[in-house]
């Protein structure tokens, strides 16, 4: 690959996604992009990137872009986060919303992991109100995982990554090196593709929003927007879940970071309720 064919990549994921492509990194994008140049029919890489400077295809530019997106999760990533939603945050709402349903979405939930785990972390939980209703929403750039987050079917070695065996026994089942989760805790989970940089407005208002390990993968200039729509949508006492390491922008408004959890941001007239 050139630095024109690299500048092209960076230009075309900037622009559609907010991606942060580094062009010197030349080898990673090679390997993200050589496995759909051969889905796609091309003899080469260079040859489908000639083809997509040639026709501008939509089609073939949103499925380059959704190959350089980072996908990486597993169940029960950072288990000290989710033991924090399971003991105080799910707890706390259910006693606020009575006769409403949690609603909880997980904005980039890649093959679905992340919104699985929240699920049976919500049904182990011991100490939710009588009646308390759960809404899953969860939603990715790429079709391609949305499409296995949707089927619930995990190889041996993706249960492996974080998932307790009393949760793999409880809510999967076996056949030959396949797990499939339950279908209670798999139609419990609404999906959608959405694109963060698009207008959010329409999708309701949201009581948990997670956005982990995806800032660092996007345009610095864009990290302001993208939080600010989120928190446009959540709930006054509703919790927005970062990666601990994320900077909140100053366009965040009053999101203050919960001192119990790094990660963790609440509107600040919200931590001033709780800690009265």
């Amino acid at each position: 690959m050139t630095p024109e064919d690299m500048e092209l990549l960076a230009a075309l994921g900037r622009a559609r996604a907010g991606l942060k492509i580094d062009v010197d990194r030349t080898y990673l994008v090679e390997t993200r992009l050589a496995p759909l140049a051969r889905r796609e029919g091309f003899d080469s890489i260079e040859a489908m990137i000639s083809a997509l400077r040639a026709k501008r295809e939509e089609r073939l530019i949103w499925a380059v872009i959704e190959a350089l997106t980072f996908n990486e999760t597993s169940f029960f990533r950072d288990k000290d986060l989710f033991a924090h939603l399971r003991d105080e945050v799910l707890p706390t709402l259910s006693r606020s919303r009575r006769d409403q349903p949690i609603r909880i979405w997980s904005a980039a939930c890649s093959t679905g992991q992340e919104v699985y785990s929240l699920a049976m972390a919500a049904a182990a939980s011991e100490t939710l109100d009588p009646g308390t209703r759960f809404e899953f929403f969860g939603s990715d750039l790429s079709e391609r995982c949305l499409e296995k987050a949707q089927s619930g079917l995990y190889t041996q070695f993706e249960v492996q990554r974080g998932l307790p065996i009393r949760l793999l026994v409880q809510h999967f089942g076996n056949q030959d090196d396949t797990w499939e989760i339950s279908p209670r805790i798999r139609q419990s989970v609404r999906w959608k593709r959405i694109n963060l940089l698009s207008d959010l407005s329409s999708l309701g208002r949201f009581d948990v929003i997670l956005l982990r390990h995806v800032l660092s993968g996007l345009e610095p200039s864009l990290h302001g927007r993208i939080v600010e729509s989120l928190a446009a949508l959540l709930a006054p006492d509703g919790v927005l879940v970062l990666s601990p390491d994320d900077h909140l922008p100053n366009s965040a408004g009053d999101l203050v970071e919960a001192t119990e959890q790094a990660g963790v941001f609440v509107r600040g007239q919200a931590r001033a309720v709780a800690a009265a």
